[in-house]
């Protein structure tokens, strides 16, 4: 229905699958995402310059792999005009391999194919398809038929199967033709995938207890053509549909294409984050690449800029037809001005620093003269946090989002706090629990700013003053803020500060109060007021700052 335009009939009629079998993750997925059609075919714009290759043909071609400035992929044209023989399930001839070349028409900013040639070495009288080949260009997979060269094997019920193979390289042909040892004449095994450090092996099989028609597994290779047993990749990736066709990029991104998962009709192309062998919940490539017909067989090369599809949409030349495609690089610059908060002086060797939405820095980079900085060239539609620091300088992040115009330029200006003001080392004030001394976490946090000045500071000298609020005797008070002040002191030897750069840690009670909570107003006072009153200071005694102090 959906491949017809049916598309809420489709939704309806999927709904209904739950009455049957409530845990169908297709079912799931819908309820809930029900909006999935108008956000997949709205998606942002990646993949631009659809083309229907010269190489197509009314036969079947499709899937695809870039090697260097070749391009393979399979096709069912007949090998020669008189070829008759025919599949018997399409009507069509066998498959084949091809080779293609690379050809960038840039006048028309489409890139296309020419000097197709069949991989005769790796031809049989039966289907060949989905060719891999390693970096070094010595060993190839592809998928066949299961024929030992001599007939044609079957299972118990004479149904032949695919399986897959491998190739060496021998001169300038493909030679040492082996089917690999975890295949099986029960079932199909096929559509062979690289990780990028191609230690693993990917594939697609209908063998039993999988999770539906087909699922995605994978093997590691291990030495002498052997690999560990096949293993699914699980539930986030598999369906109780298709899934077929993967393809790992450089980046250690799965693609592959499922009818199982929310898609425009049909098979549609999906892409997963492989990270740490763990498989994020898959995204749909959305339209123009996934339409309401079977779409499928996607790679990329390495660069990210260009790639390949397989569809049989009805504006193609034959049953399946492959297109390329260019990759839409949409980039901003994120620059801005590090200034004193005070004075507004641009600040120079300010370190910036730009980091993801996880956390890791992107980019560094120390400000000039006039406090700017530039981070070119970043991807769109990103968030990213700008990071500024400076030795006496309170450290500030901004968050930032690229935006989806091309060429564009974001600003992000940070105003720095300078951490020293005439002769105080200035920090947001350090708190204390009514009646104690000891050091708050909160307060631990501010400390490490005192911590820092004075270890970018060598020859500083500081002295500190520390201060309650009125609640309890004049005596108790003063007793309790020197008690306070003292573990300040305590905390920054601790620290690695010599005792020798504290000249004095003394507590002056309630003698300095910051508002009129004194002992005639006590009462009348909320505890947020009386709590700015237990305070501390940190007062420059002797010692040069590497900055000019702000007067």
């Amino acid at each position: 229905m959906k491949s017809n335009g049916k598309n809420e009939e489709s939704d309806k009629w999927l709904l209904k699958l739950k009455s049957k079998n409530g845990t169908d993750s297709r079912v799931a997925s819908l309820e809930n995402n029900s909006n999935y059609f108008v956000e997949y075919s709205n998606k942002e714009k990646t993949y631009i310059n659809i083309h229907n290759l010269s190489s197509n043909t009314k036969y079947s071609d499709f899937g695809g792999f870039i090697y260097e400035d070749d391009f393979y992929f399979a096709s069912t044209s007949p090998k020669t005009d008189k070829d008759k023989k025919l599949y018997k399930w399409n009507k069509q001839p066998y498959l084949n391999i091809y080779k293609a070349k690379q050809k960038d028409i840039k006048e028309k900013k489409i890139l296309d194919v020419e000097k197709k040639t069949m991989l005769e070495d790796l031809s049989s009288k039966y289907h060949e398809s989905n060719i891999i080949i390693t970096k070094n260009g010595k060993k190839a997979y592809f998928t066949r038929d299961n024929y030992d060269g001599k007939r044609l094997k079957g299972d118990k019920n004479e149904v032949s199967h695919l399986k897959l193979y491998s190739a060496d390289k021998i001169g300038e042909l493909w030679g040492n033709v082996i089917e690999l040892s975890f295949n099986s004449d029960s079932f199909s095994r096929g559509h062979a995938a690289l990780s990028s450090d191609e230690k693993t092996l990917y594939f697609v099989s209908d063998m039993p207890n999988g999770f539906g028609a087909t699922d995605i597994y994978k093997v590691s290779i291990l030495e002498n053509n052997t690999f560990s047993q096949p293993k699914n990749l699980g539930r986030t990736i598999n369906t109780e549909g298709r899934e077929m066709f993967p393809f790992v990029g450089s980046d250690d991104v799965l693609y592959f294409a499922s009818d199982g998962h929310l898609g425009l009709g049909a098979l549609d192309v999906f892409e997963s984050q492989i990270e740490a062998g763990v498989y994020t919940n898959p995204v749909n490539l959305g339209a123009p690449v996934n339409g309401s017909s079977d779409d499928f067989a996607f790679v990329i090369n390495d660069a990210h800029s260009y790639g390949f599809f397989s569809s049989n949409r009805k504006s193609g030349l034959g049953d399946d037809d492959i297109y390329s495609f260019s990759i839409y690089k949409c980039k901003e610059d994120v620059k801005g001005i590090i200034t004193d908060s005070r004075t507004g002086a641009p600040i120079q060797n300010a370190v910036v620093q730009l980091m993801d939405e996880k956390g890791a820095v992107i980019l560094e980079q120390k400000t000039g003269r006039t406090g700017a900085y530039l981070f070119e060239k970043m991807d769109c539609e990103k968030k990213f946090v700008v990071v500024a620091s400076k030795e006496n300088y309170r450290n500030k992040n901004k968050d930032t989002e690229t935006l989806d115009i091309n060429k564009e330029v974001v600003v992000a200006n940070l105003n720095l706090e300078s951490l020293i003001v005439k002769d105080q080392i200035v920090i947001n004030p350090i708190y204390f629990d009514f009646d104690l001394s000891n050091i708050r976490e909160d307060a631990e946090y501010e400390l490490e700013h005192i911590v820092t000045v004075m270890k970018a500071n060598v020859d500083l000298v500081i002295k500190i003053e520390s201060h309650t609020d009125s609640r309890g005797s004049k005596t108790y008070n003063r007793s309790l803020s020197d008690r306070r002040a003292k573990s300040t002191r305590d905390y920054l030897i601790s620290r690695g500060i010599s005792s020798d750069r504290i000249a004095s840690a003394i507590g002056f009670g309630e003698d300095s109060l910051l508002n009129n909570c004194d002992d005639a107003n006590s009462s009348k006072c909320t505890e947020a007021e009386h709590q700015k009153n237990r305070r501390s200071y940190f007062y420059i005694v002797k010692g040069n700052t590497n900055v000019k102090v702000n007067n």
